[in-house]
């Protein structure tokens, strides 16, 4: 408690001795720069605009009361502009009324200033200007903590980074550290013990009490931690121990510029100087009505604690990992530290037998499966792209990486998990429309736990009970579900409801616990410390979930010292920023745009209104990962930008060498051994990362479906040629699998038993990946839920069985250098033939004789027999979600049938022509250059009326591909009228 004034011999005085004036904080001539802006607009503002509309427009109302025939005249330019005055005359004295407010309240420091009635933007205005008058004044130290919280109503579901005044006898002072239950109700005690423990905290409870003014001084928060905490940014760690309790007279702190003489302020533990008293009991120059005001203060701290409960005295933020998983152990003494794995990138790059594979990917599931169907999303457009000649290699573009891309890209297969994703996406978006049936805010979120069975939410502040099948947790700021259940909440659409916390990322695992960060949400920066490397690797994964993840809708993450090269992971959410001082002056732009938006539509956060059907209107979430240190007046800035980040969706990640970070609310620690360490929050988890090397791999994986980024397919470290089969009668393979349409294994004996669809399906796996297939990622695909090594072997050898040896005694299913399982060449399925028979007609024999062409596109479209796999049994290969030979494959039947279509137009054969094309229809029908090419060839026979039929055809095919509101495609149309002018007649009317 503050301690009352004592002599410099520390001999009791008969009463409070005069405090000495404190020292203002330093001021910047920026601070100079903004008063002196701020007092020439309040002077333009109070005293040039009455001057001049007195100078230029005079008395603006009529000198007698008007007649009706007056109100009846027309209404002339001098009459609008002498309304007009009246309205700024009404505008000013509103303007003038909110300054002498605004400036009442921050001089006098009493009091919450009042309101003006309809002048929510006036005031404000006159506030920050006010503020900035009086930053470099007498009073500025009592403005300073208001000017940081302007405009944050967010407050109320905050928890502070310090919430702990406590300094037990014998023990280390908790300096105002937060501390986490780890069990949900820490160590047990007995009931003797925690009322000890009570007893011993009380009494070392230090307090303070607001000093009446001295002249033109006035007490302030920021002044009383630089007194007595030996820094005046503390002041939020006084603000948090005592916000919303009860004084003396009544009321309560709510705004940290706002504090009344004769409050109390309890202290962190740490806080020293001749003005703290440690309890009434030992200041008997306090007189006794204080005394009592003070216990009764003390009652209502929320680290008091009865004896014979089981809760913490210390205020806790609770990212503890919730049941029913294992707890989080407790801290070990220093000299018990748990012994820290191998490296990072030691572990990443180091290989299992022949079964290695970068374990940084593979123990990324969310990650994984994120960065996989981004992937897949990129290969389809640089197919489409391929499609119409943009990157000029035709349909035989091949998308098969190699070297560490290869090895990045089975890592992501093995280590995908898309349920997790859908489970958390589902939960996330079923709880927003939940909370929107009901009428109901989304609460703030910190983070989220997801476990094997369930989703785990940290709330900021209790929320009531959430919407079923959601359950509240182990109190009342956890909620619930198991992912059993959330089938139930999933919304039937996609849109049927928003994503409510995209700001969500993985950070790290404990057990079988990942622990999800939301950093939108965080009152402040988060900070990372640790070694260059260590900490880029952590930037890395974050920046690359938050690009690809599922539970996202709109998200703009901006990165500042690293990743350029992950722009094509996203190039729609990844921001690039060349330095921090770009990125200030692109901040805090954005925070007043947001802050002036979110008051112009009424909204008190981001999540205000963020429930039910998406709403894009709405500001999105805004989260910037910063790898470079900022210099001290950057990180200044920086920190008064993110003091009111977390209601406005805003979110930072700074790291840091080692020193300190101002406004760090979370500081995280990276260690060389991969673990993530946060210490006022008790976690230590396995930190999940994305080292350099796995870096360089997953952007060389994007990167090569850059037309402008690609290697050149001729150019060292290429893509390997595709491969070609032996079309020729001696080249008759041993066995032949057809896969366009049924599945069909012709050259072996059906396998025994209910191992014939497992090996079905690992005999397609290997024939459409012919570069090999890593063991892993087989199994992976096979028992998606996961498999043991002998399991996996044991079916591996089934299969080489089952596939037999060449003549040669060679087995026909191989290893290679690489560890890989690969077919033999005498194993072939019916896509080898199509793709080696449309190359060999458009690159190889068929494009020098014209006869030679005509026969091998033939041959190739008579194996278009139908989608891929089509009898393929339900619940069986899921991998073929993470293929893109579905794109592919009617890309490639296109390909050959306009190949096709386009011999037969050089011979005069237009009929054969559309045959052609309307036989590629049938595997690829919304392939506008099928269309075109069917138009084309329909023009050709000069038929207007069969040219007609097409063009009625085309128009009723794309209505029933979806088309029909958005019409046929601008190419389409523009081809049309210039075939046939006259098409809009009945082919409008039937689109």
């Amino acid at each position: 408690m503050a301690r009352t004034a004592r002599n410099p011999r520390n001999a009791p005085s008969s009463g409070p001795q005069p405090r000495p004036l404190p020292r203002n904080p330093q001021r910047t001539f920026g601070d100079f720069v903004k008063a002196f802006l701020a007092f020439i607009a309040l002077c333009v503002l109070l005293v040039g605009v009455p001057g001049s509309l007195a100078y230029f427009v005079g008395w603006p109302l009529p000198s007698e009361v008007p007649s009706l025939d007056t109100v009846q005249q027309p209404i002339t330019a001098t009459v609008f502009i002498k309304v007009l005055t009246v309205v700024v005359w009404l505008a000013w004295a509103q303007f003038t009324a909110c300054v002498l407010v605004e400036g009442r309240a921050e001089l006098s420091g009493v009091g919450m200033p009042s309101r003006i009635p309809g002048a929510g933007p006036s005031q404000l205005l006159a506030r920050q200007l006010v503020a900035a008058v009086l930053l470099v004044g007498a009073t500025a130290a009592s403005l300073t903590p208001g000017l940081s919280q302007l405009g944050n109503a967010y407050t109320d579901n905050q928890r502070g980074t310090v919430a702990a005044a406590e300094q037990t006898p014998g023990g280390q002072q908790a300096q105002g550290k937060t501390s986490v239950d780890p069990a949900g109700g820490g160590a047990e005690q007995s009931a003797g013990e925690r009322a000890g423990k009570a007893v011993t905290q009380q009494k070392n409870t230090k307090f303070y009490r607001i000093q009446p003014p001295e002249g033109r001084h006035h007490d302030s928060l920021w002044e009383i931690a630089e007194r007595h905490l030996d820094d005046g940014r503390r002041y939020k760690e006084i603000y948090q121990l005592n916000k919303d309790r009860v004084q003396p007279d009544g009321s309560k702190l709510s705004q940290a510029s706002l504090i009344r003489p004769g409050w109390i302020m309890e202290m962190p533990a740490d806080a020293h100087g001749g003005e703290l008293v440690e309890m009434p009991e030992e200041a008997p120059e306090v007189s006794e009505e204080v005394r009592e005001q003070i216990r009764e203060y003390d009652r209502s701290s929320p680290r008091a604690e009865k004896p014979g409960d089981g809760h913490h005295a210390t205020p806790t933020i609770d990212l503890h990992l919730p049941p029913p998983v294992q707890q989080v152990p407790a801290p070990l003494p220093e000299h018990r530290q748990p012994a820290e794995q191998a490296p990072a990138e030691a572990a990443a790059e180091s290989d299992d037998s022949s079964f290695g594979l970068p374990e940084a990917l593979l123990g990324a599931p969310l990650l994984a499966a994120g960065l996989l169907a981004a992937l897949g999303r990129s290969r389809r457009a640089a197919l489409w792209r391929s499609a119409m000649n943009v990157m000029g290699r035709g349909g035989g573009l091949d998308l098969t990486p190699t070297g560490a891309a290869f090895d990045a890209q089975d890592a992501l297969l093995v280590g995908a998990d898309p349920d997790a994703v859908r489970d958390l996406d589902s939960a996330l978006r079923g709880l927003s429309a939940g909370l929107d049936e009901e009428r109901r805010q989304l609460p703030v979120v910190y983070a989220a736990w997801l476990t094997p069975t369930e989703v785990h939410l940290q709330l900021a502040a209790p929320a009531g009970s959430p919407p079923a099948p959601w359950q509240l947790g182990q109190d009342e700021t956890f909620w619930r579900v198991p992912r059993a259940d959330v089938a139930a909440v999933r919304p039937a659409t996609d849109d049927a409801a928003t994503a409510p916390y995209p700001g969500l990322v993985s950070l790290g695992t404990l057990d079988d616990a990942r622990l999800l960060l939301n950093l939108e949400s965080v009152p402040g920066i988060v900070s990372l410390r640790g070694a260059e490397a260590d900490r880029t690797a952590v930037f890395a994964s974050v920046a690359a979930e938050l690009a690809t993840n599922g539970w996202s809708d709109r998200l703009t993450v901006t990165l500042v010292g690293f990743g350029e090269e992950l722009r094509p992971l996203a190039p729609t959410r990844i921001r690039h920023v060349e330095d921090v001082a770009a990125l200030v002056e692109t901040m805090e732009a954005e925070t007043q745009a947001r802050r002036g938006a979110l008051g112009a539509a009424g909204h008190d956060s981001v999540l205000t209104g963020r429930t039910g059907r998406p709403q894009h209107t709405q500001r999105a979430p805004h989260l910037v990962l910063l790898a470079a240190e900022p210099t001290e007046e950057q990180a200044h800035r920086l920190a008064e930008l993110a003091a009111d980040s977390g209601r406005l969706g805003i979110g930072y990640l700074v790291g840091t060498g080692g020193s300190e970070l101002p406004g760090a609310t979370w500081e995280l620690e990276i260690t060389p051994g991969g673990l993530l360490r946060a210490p006022l929050l008790n976690l230590e988890l396995r930190a999940q990362l994305l080292p350099a090397a796995q870096h360089r791999a997953v952007a060389e994986l994007f990167a090569a479906t850059d037309p402008d980024a690609g290697p050149s397919p001729d150019g060292d470290g290429g893509s390997p040629r595709p491969f070609m089969v032996d079309i020729s009668e001696r080249g008759r393979p041993a066995v032949y699998a057809r896969l366009v349409g049924p599945y069909e294994v012709m050259g072996l004996e059906e396998p025994e038993g209910e191992r014939s669809p497992l090996l079905h399906e690992a005999l397609a796996l290997l024939l459409l990946h012919r570069e090999g297939v890593h063991p892993r990622v087989l199994a992976s695909a096979l028992w998606p839920r996961g498999a043991t090594e002998d399991v996996r072997d044991a079916l591996v050898e089934r299969l080489r069985g089952w596939l037999g040896s060449d003549p040669d005694g060679t087995p026909r299913l191989r290893t290679d250098e690489t560890g890989r399982l690969t077919l033999a060449e005498s194993v072939v399925s019916d896509l080898d033939v199509l793709r080696t028979l449309h190359y060999e007609a458009t690159e190889g024999r068929g494009s020098r004789r014209a006869q030679v062409r005509e026969r091998l596109l033939t041959d190739a479209l008579a194996l278009a027999r139908g989608p891929l796999l089509a009898d393929r049994p339900e619940g069986r290969y899921a991998w073929l979600t993470h293929e893109i030979i579905d794109a592919q494959l009617p890309l490639l039947v296109a390909d050959v049938a306009l190949a096709l279509s386009a011999h037969h137009l050089e011979a005069d054969g237009p009929a054969r022509a559309m045959e052609a094309l309307t036989t590629g229809l049938a595997t690829a029908p919304a392939d506008e250059r099928l269309w075109h090419g069917l138009l084309r060839a329909a023009h050709a026979t000069g038929d207007e009326e069969l040219l007609r039929a097409t063009a009625d055809d085309l128009v009723a095919r794309n209505a029933a591909l979806g088309g029909a509101a958005r019409g046929l495609p601008p190419r389409t149309e523009a081809l049309l009228d210039e075939l046939l002018p006259g098409w809009r007649g009945p082919a409008a009317a039937a689109n």
